[in-house]
């Protein structure tokens, strides 16, 4: 009954074995799909990232346009001032 013996513990390392693979598959099917979903959610990151800084840049030269127009309404409110200064003398 030796070699029946042999036969069945070569079957069921055979199948521990097959098992094993069949795992270490299905371990690299799961890292390779959430690699793959990490790499998405990478590139959506870094196009949210391209998108943020276009809006800070827009942002930025908004704030250049509303400076200049204060600055002008400084300007002009100044020349004003002065008018009604002369105006009050005559």
């Amino acid at each position: 009954g030796g070699a029946g013996q042999g036969k069945m513990a070569a079957g069921a390392a055979a199948d521990a074995q097959a098992r094993f693979g069949h795992s270490v598959k299905g371990l690299l099917t799961e890292k390779v799909t959430s690699c793959g979903t990490d790499v998405i959610a990478l590139t959506k990151q870094v196009l949210k990232g391209s998108r943020s800084a276009e809006l800070l840049g827009q942002a930025a030269r908004n704030m250049v346009m509303q400076e200049d127009a204060i600055l002008h309404s400084e300007d002009s409110l100044r020349k004003m001032a002065i008018i009604t200064t002369h105006l009050q003398y005559q």
